[in-house]
């Protein structure tokens, strides 16, 4: 935090920055403007609501924050918020204590904090700031953590403790009906409705007026039934309680409920496992535990206890040490230490300070997704204000001329701008939603959030997950290609076997042992738990594992024994004909960067009591460990055959090592993995799901991009991406990683490998180049791929490229949640509309950040994102954009013609107010609720197009196109009513229009209205045909069934009206029918040929010179001028889309993944591509 002034300062809470501004509240203020409240009818206390920072000036005072009894918010997205600053004071029951370095606590009076988005800060008087809860109990030492240990807590230090940080629960409030239907009434749209509907009952237009009510009291209750459902539903997903023991006062564990915990406490891991209530860290044993929610690969993990020792660097650091944490939320499925002795954890963070509550938090608080069309329909609201405003005063001008009451000239000034604003809007503007919403539905995707289908029309980059949602969530094995060795001939592939379990393999013996001992199995209550493809291999050998010689020991024992694991194979399987025994001594664990594993592995009966290295990985890397002479002619040519049917490859080989049982413990691997002979293929498959290419395909062709963002590893994560279509053949791909730093205040470099390439043939260097017709797509010539890792270090050391990599990479692997969630944000900050699409708790955050999260999945997932899809493929994607474009292009079309039919009725009401008259009650009835409402309700049931557009519809409602198309089908409006109005006054039988008197005086009937009336009821329905839009976004106009029948029934209604009305409908209507019949004929041509201009107008004026030929002539001026008229990721893609050269320090190498890999072997090179496997 640092300090502006005594007045103002700034912190910084989970890589977020918060404002903050101190005030002291003023009772004189809050008197003037409670007194200004009520001389307002509650106006002035309504427009502070809508403005907190208001609020705050007009109650308080400027103070120092030291003073403040309340304070100003203002988060990263600039929204304001008012919090109290409360107290909490010592007394004789309750002593307070201010948490400091290492589980200290020193005792003050009081203690000052205010709660944001559920975090506590608190105030530390010594260095005058606020401190979030989450920052305290830090710069702690290993050695200090067994010490806690040891005792734990003591009962004062818990209490003090409880007072600070409060329950250990992440409880999610229903907020109360009243204050849920409270903010929703006082929206400025409901205000405004209610101001309209007053006036209209005023006026005694108590009809539309209640069919307005009537909606909106619909629209409201679905509101609060929805966001109600919500809070249930994230309540009762997060919600987590259980008894846990806890070591208190260096007495005997109790058992206590899991919301008593603090930070500092020491909970005891019972030995068959639970699921964490909080954050802590291991001081002994070990534990393995499932980080699905976190990661979204269901892979056991093993957690080691953090080393006792007391250097000066041992400093505890959450991201440094996470193989140390227990995280809240994971579930243990296991613990390991010594026989009676228990596993002891020290909680280091509870509640909305964990790593599942910063989640949690994530979801409650998303970014606020900002749509131009929103600001754009308050922008033209005001302009309509505006004209309102004309309206308004016109009205009084004239009304006072004529000599109306004053009564009559308020509701007939304020009624006017009712008419041009439509209070019907909101409604009408969520027609098309609801039409697509229901679409939806019947397609088997539900929407809790239906203003976002709108959104999802302006969508340019969808985000998937992997496992789960691209591919199936496991793996099948497919075959085994062993490699023949003979002393007299060059080695060569064997056939492929489709499993190894046949007997045909105990010639093979090497490669069976290899696959039955070179994993990371290991035996949890009796199962076998590891890594999927580890697992698949081994069950498919049918050998069996022990992890002691000693089957008494249970499992939660194995800590520590000398006895290595051991597996036997089956008599029988794999063509065995006697029971083999292999101990595996010593393992390498799997590493990304080295591509493989090894492990060293004795048989007893061996009776040379050699050892023997088994080592699998990626074939490009065990390719390059082999000696040149065991590797076979045509290993590119199979690798190659694989690759292309997407299969995931692994490499076998295998060395014996002359080397003791001490030595084996000690030896590096890298002086044993060398020389090795390749003794095979192992493949496997990830198959994707049945739809996956085909719809990455369709969103390709459409341009739209498409991005992985996977938990997995990057070779996996590549893998799946060629075969699925995300990396595309046509372009050159690499994988983006870290060095080693060369001093310590250097940057880490980066390093740039070619991950895959195609025929140099294939690879078009054209495809970056602008297109000056459509400016649709920039498209650069390679693809990029990261780690998480990698991403952290670019956001951490290279911020100034981090917009640039989001812009161009296309594949994020080993992705945590809040990298995920981040890469969303980024995304969105260069101007991308994004969609997630997962189905992983870990996917939650991302998900809700995301202007449309879609999630595959009705656990976890779909507490935070808007669309949930029954059906766990991603064929949603596609519908989900094609519906939002529709929607979005209903919005629009529903929107111009709610306001042109506002104008409309404001023409014509403009034109008879010169009168002294205006429109009858049954006129205006028919108007707004016969054929604009009707229509307006048929607008959505046009169906989205099959084909996605290559670009998607315009988002901004102030376009040129726009404005020129409303302001010029209304000057077209004006024009034939002004004439109608003024011909028919000419006409020999006209009889002039006389203010009536006594009985009369609500007698509104003139033949200039009778005129415009007619005229103006044919207006509203051709505007209804012009901007109902349909390709390339939507069908065409003929396959809205409802709407079409409506337009039927009005059109011959209307001819009905105006060319022979019958008595009592023109006694009801309150009009006077012309009396010429051949005048009324003649009307009837006024409206054929004003349908003939406004039809001309909007297909020659405005989508061919305008929307066309202006187009491509402003798009190719302003890129052959400047780039002003792209948005930030165009830009972006502009400057770098031909090579990756702009990545500093990155040297480009031959790829030892997935690329082209060079090795000799006697006389000739072979090159070969491999799809990275491992």
């Amino acid at each position: 935090m640092s300090t502006q002034a005594t007045h103002s300062a700034h912190i910084t809470v989970d890589d977020e920055n918060l404002y903050l501004w101190g005030y002291k509240t003023n009772r004189i203020k809050m008197v003037l403007t409670w007194i200004v409240t009520v001389l307002t009818l509650g106006t002035f206390r309504l427009l502070l609501y809508w403005y907190p920072k208001w609020w705050v000036k007009c109650t308080a005072s400027e103070c120092s924050l030291s003073t403040a009894d309340c304070l100003l918010i203002r988060d990263a997205h600039m929204d304001v918020a008012f919090r109290p600053v409360l107290c909490m004071i010592s007394d004789s029951v309750m002593q307070m204590g201010f948490p400091i370095t290492g589980f200290q606590m020193t005792d003050v009076s009081t203690l000052r904090y205010f709660t944001f988005k559920k975090l506590t800060h608190l105030w530390y008087a010594d260095e005058d700031r606020f401190i979030s809860i989450d920052s305290l109990d830090v710069d702690i030492d290993f050695h200090h953590f067994h010490i806690m240990g040891e005792k734990g807590l003591s009962s004062v230090d818990v209490a003090k403790r409880l007072a600070v940080y409060g329950k250990n629960l992440i409880d999610i409030n229903l907020k109360p009906l009243h204050v849920l239907l409270f903010r929703e009434v006082v929206s400025p749209f409901y205000i405004f409705q209610l101001f309209s509907v007053a006036i209209w009952f005023s006026d005694h237009y108590e009809i539309y007026a209640s069919v307005i009510v009537a909606m909106s009291l619909f629209s409201i209750a679905m509101d609060l039934y929805q966001t109600r459902k919500q809070e249930r539903k994230l309540r009762s997903m997060v919600h987590s309680s259980a008894f846990v023991q806890v070591l208190r006062n260096g007495e005997n564990p109790i058992k206590i409920s899991s919301e008593e915990l603090v930070p500092g406490d020491v909970i005891l891991i019972p030995p068959n496992g639970c699921n964490m209530q909080c954050d802590a860290v291991l001081i002994n044993g070990t534990v393995i535990v499932n980080e699905s929610m976190l990661t979204g690969e269901s892979v056991p993990v093993t957690k080691a206890a953090l080393p006792d020792t007391d250097d000066e660097s041992s400093i505890f650091s959450l991201d440094k040490h996470s193989r140390h944490t227990l995280f809240c939320g994971t579930q243990v499925l296991q613990t390991r230490y010594y026989a009676g002795k228990s596993v002891k954890a020290v909680v280091l963070r509870t509640a909305y300070t964990t790593l599942k509550g910063q989640l949690v938090r994530s979801i409650m608080y998303p970014k606020p997704v900002d749509l131009r069309f929103t600001r754009d329909l308050f922008k033209f609201i005001g302009f309509l204000g505006c004209i309102a405003f004309c309206g308004f005063s016109y009205t009084i001008i004239t009304m006072i001329f004529r000599g109306a009451s004053v009564r009559e000239v308020i509701v007939r000034a304020l009624d006017i701008i009712t008419v041009v604003v439509p209070p019907a809007l909101p409604a009408a503007m969520s027609v098309g939603i609801l039409a697509s919403h229901m679409r939806l539905i019947r397609k088997d995707i539900y929407c809790i959030s239906p203003s976002t289908i709108n959104t999802c029309g302006a969508i340019n980059v969808v985000c998937f997950d992997k496992t789960g949602t691209l591919t199936e969530d496991g793996l099948d094995f497919h075959s085994v290609c062993p490699v023949i060795h003979s002393n007299d001939k060059e080695p060569i592939f064997r056939h492929e076997f489709p499993s190894l379990n046949v007997k045909e393999m105990w010639n093979y013996r090497k490669l069976v042992e290899a696959v039955s001992t070179c994993h990371s199995v290991t035996c949890i209550n009796g199962l076998l738990c590891g890594d999927p493809l580890d697992l698949i291999l081994f069950k498919n050998t049918t050998w069996t594992l022990d992890e002691t010689m000693n089957s008494r020991i249970e499992e939660t024992a194995r800590f520590d024994i000398l006895a290595p694991p051991v597996v036997r194979s089956v008599l029988g399987a794999c063509g065995c004909d006697r029971e083999i025994e292999l101990a595996i001594l010593r393992q390498f664990t799997f590493s990304s960067s080295l591509q493989r594993m090894s492990v060293i592995v004795h048989d007893p009966e061996d009776e040379s009591h050699d050892m023997t290295l088994y080592c699998k990985g990626a074939p490009e890397m065990i390719a390059s460990l082999c000696k040149p002479s065991t590797v076979p002619v045509n290993y590119s040519n199979v690798v190659n055959d694989y690759a292309q049917h997407g299969y995931r490859l692994i490499a076998v080989a295998y060395k014996k090592l002359h080397i003791s049982f001490p030595k084996s413990q000690r030896v590096n691997r890298e002086q044993v993995e060398n020389d090795l002979t390749l003794l095979g293929l192992v493949t496997m498959e990830n198959r994707l799901k049945t739809h996956t290419v085909s719809v990455i395909r369709q969103l390709n062709k459409a341009h739209i991009r498409t991005v992985m963002v996977t938990g997995d590893n990057i070779l996996t994560a590549l893998s799946v991406a060629r075969e699925c279509g995300i990396i595309q053949p046509v372009k050159k791909a690499y994988i983006v990683e870290c060095g080693n730093r060369d001093s310590p205040n250097s940057r880490i470099p980066l390093l740039l490998k070619q991950a895959a390439s195609s025929s140099e043939d294939l690879l078009d260097d054209s495809s970056s180049v602008y297109d000056m017709e459509s400016r649709s797509f920039i498209d650069p010539t390679y693809q990029l791929s990261v780690s998480g890792p990698t991403f952290e270090v670019i956001s951490r050391e290279y911020p100034e490229l981090l917009l640039k990599f989001v812009t161009v990479c296309d594949v994020f692997a080993r992705m945590s949640p809040e990298q995920k969630q981040m890469l969303v944000n980024k995304l969105q900050e260069v101007e991308y509309t994004v969609a997630m699409c997962g189905d992983g708790a870990n996917d939650c955050a991302a998900l809700k950040a995301a202007h449309a999260g879609i999630s595959l999945s009705e656990a976890e997932a779909s507490i935070a994102a808007p669309f949930t899809s029954r059906v766990p493929d991603i064929r949603c994607v596609p519908m989900i954009i094609r519906e939002g474009r529709a929607a979005l292009v209903t919005s629009f079309g529903i929107f111009k013609y709610m306001a042109s039919c506002s104008l409309t009725q404001f023409i014509s009401v403009i034109l008879l107010y010169w009168l002294a008259t205006n429109l009858t009650d049954f006129q205006f009835l028919f108007i707004d609720l016969f054929l604009v409402t009707t229509v307006a309700a048929c607008f959505g049931y046009t169906p989205p197009c099959q084909k996605l557009a290559i670009s998607p519809p315009p988002t901004k409602l102030l376009s040129f196109g726009s404005l020129i198309s409303v302001v010029g089908q209304l000057l077209i409006v004006f024009v034939f009513q002004l004439s109608i109005f003024i011909y028919t006054a000419v006409q020999p039988w006209f009889v002039p229009y006389s203010i009536p008197f006594g009985i009369s005086l609500e007698d509104k009937r003139s033949m200039q209205g009778t005129a415009v009336f007619c005229l103006s009821s044919f207006q509203y329905l051709t505007l209804a045909v012009i901007y109902s839009r349909g390709p390339p976004y939507r069908k065409t106009i003929f396959s809205n069934t409802p709407i079409c029948a409506c337009l039927v029934i009005l059109i011959s209604i209307c001819v009905w009206l105006t060319i022979n009305p019958p008595y009592f409908v023109a006694k009801h209507m309150q009009y006077d029918p012309l009396p010429e019949p051949g005048y009324r004929i003649f009307v009837l041509v006024v409206a054929l040929n004003y349908i003939l201009c406004a039809y001309l107008y909007e297909t020659g004026v405005i989508e061919y010179l305008v929307l066309t030929v202006r187009e491509k002539w402003r798009k190719k001026h302003s890129a052959e001028t400047d780039a002003d008229m792209l948005n930030k990721n165009e830009k972006i893609l502009l400057s770098i889309s031909s090579s990756p050269s702009w990545i500093p320090s990155a040297t480009e190498e031959s790829s030892d993944h997935f690329g082209l890999y060079s090795f000799s072997n006697s006389s000739h090179i072979i090159k070969y591509y491999s799809p990275g496997c491992f």
